[in-house]
């Protein structure tokens, strides 16, 4: 199974498989990275908006947004790894199997989404004191945080539910569904934020209600139409009960480390923002702008490398796991080929982009380099998402994908960045090039376990 060379006569069968799996990596592909072009645009857009109130609003947001993404990424891990078993589990068509997983699922990321509310809503000042000194835009981000604090459990079920549908291969609804909330998203901070459409000027707090109605209303929404339409992943109360202690087991021996490697993940991004935030805010809101470019120039490899989980995770439930295998290696040829075009793009547009900001000239020069070093690191960055992500999550290969995610990050990238920054106090280019010292660490790392095969695991059994 290792092997990746095939014998000359068994190229044409090979050719069809590959012409196959793509396909239909194509056809739920392209629905989840539009729906992620549709989220990062409109979520640029805002960018956009709150920049024009100045780096303490850029900043403000920016930490408030933070814990939001941790909650994210938490609930995120949850659904990935939940994921692997509704994808199998719908390749054998084992409706039990589905529902008991999402019941499972909607159970831990509600709890979770819960807690971090709570935090929010009762402790803002502390949590976001462990980000930043700076007082003025503590008290930018309060009202900020409070407000769509009120999102979080409805965004958990949001998530959930999405991560279900496209395991069975559903991905037009939560595709339709985010563009018309995101899209409300948008008219809504614009007319709060700037007191436009006979709005008042609310500024930050504007944004803030216009988040938090929006995501209310695609849970709402996406939920009604799941239940109403009767879909494979609306399950009863009754349906959702009746886990035996040998899937509970199994779901969080193979759940767990995803959602640990989410955590820590996130813990780790977070560490790196506290770290630009303690080298200015200058540095923090160049930061903020660059991840906000960056998550679009990873839209296309987010949908791909989501869809390689579904099809791939469908195929082993099926019993196909030799040509599983067969197609996660070829996937490793086919990203780099499709970076290269992004990288060219990031690399013209990078002197362009910072003047599309209300900032200061030294955060436009943070901008323009720190887009130039993610262009050079966006093959490993788009190769590790479908390794990690799309095969090796797949087949259940999670306490793998932990290490390869974890190790490298908290022994090499975050010491590195953060002696680099507060003690050293290189320039900010040079600290953002270390941070990205892990992608190659992991993709070095992570080759020899996908020619190996041992990253399948049937976990329907």
């Amino acid at each position: 199974m290792g092997s990746f060379f095939i014998p000359l006569q068994s190229l044409p069968l090979r050719f069809q498989q590959e012409k196959e799996f793509y396909k239909r990596l194509m056809t739920l592909g392209l629905p989840i990275a539009l729906q992620n072009l549709v989220t990062t645009s409109l979520n640029m857009l805002d960018t956009l908006m709150i920049g024009q109130l100045g780096e303490t609003a850029i900043g403000a947001v920016a930490l408030s947004n933070q814990i939001y993404f941790l909650m994210i990424l938490l609930t995120f891990g949850i659904s990935s790894g939940s994921s692997v078993f509704t994808a199998q589990f719908w390749g054998k068509r084992d409706l039990k199997g589905v529902h008991h997983t999402v019941g499972l699922s909607l159970l831990l990321g509600c709890t979770g989404a819960g807690l971090f509310t709570l935090a929010a809503l009762y402790l803002p000042h502390r949590i976001l004191g462990l980000f930043t000194a700076d007082q003025a835009v503590i008290a930018a981000a309060v009202p900020y945080l409070r407000i769509t604090a009120i999102s979080y459990l409805f965004t958990a079920g949001t998530i959930i539910f999405q991560g279900a549908l496209r395991s069975i291969g559903v991905v037009k609804l939560p595709l339709y569904i985010s563009a018309g909330a995101l899209s409300l998203n948008a008219l809504l901070n614009y007319a709060l934020i700037f007191g436009k459409l006979g709005f008042p000027h609310l500024g930050i707090t504007g944004a803030a209600l216009a988040t938090t109605g929006a995501r209310i209303l695609e849970t709402v929404i996406l939920v009604s139409l799941i239940y109403l339409d009767r879909s494979p992943v609306a399950a009863t109360l009754k349906e959702m009960k009746g886990l035996t202690r040998i899937f509970l087991k199994k779901y969080f021996w193979r759940v767990s480390p995803v959602i640990l490697n989410e955590i820590g993940w996130s813990m780790g991004v977070t560490m790196f923002t506290v770290i630009y935030a303690r080298m200015g805010t200058s540095v923090l809101a160049a930061y903020n702008i660059t991840d906000t470019f960056a998550r679009l120039a990873f839209v296309l490899f987010f949908g791909s490398a989501n869809a390689s989980a579904i099809v791939l995770g469908n195929m082993i439930g099926e019993g196909r796991q030799l040509e599983a295998a067969g197609h996660g290696r070829f996937l490793l040829l086919t990203v780099p080929l499709a970076t290269t075009l992004i990288t060219a793009l990031v690399m013209i547009a990078s002197p362009w982009i910072p003047l599309a900001f209300n900032v200061a000239p030294d955060v436009r020069t943070y901008i323009r380099e720190f887009l130039v070093v993610l262009a050079v690191f966006l093959l490993f960055k788009t190769s590790n998402m479908h390794i990690i992500v799309g095969i090796l999550r797949s087949g259940g290969d999670t306490h793998y994908c932990m290490t390869i995610e974890l190790l490298p990050l908290w022994l090499i990238s975050i010491p590195l960045v953060a002696v680099s920054g507060l003690i050293l106090g290189l320039h900010p280019a040079l600290v953002y090039t270390l941070s990205m010292s892990e992608e190659v660490i992991k993709y070095a790392i992570s080759l020899k376990r996908i020619f190996s095969g041992r990253w399948i695991h049937d976990l329907t059994g």
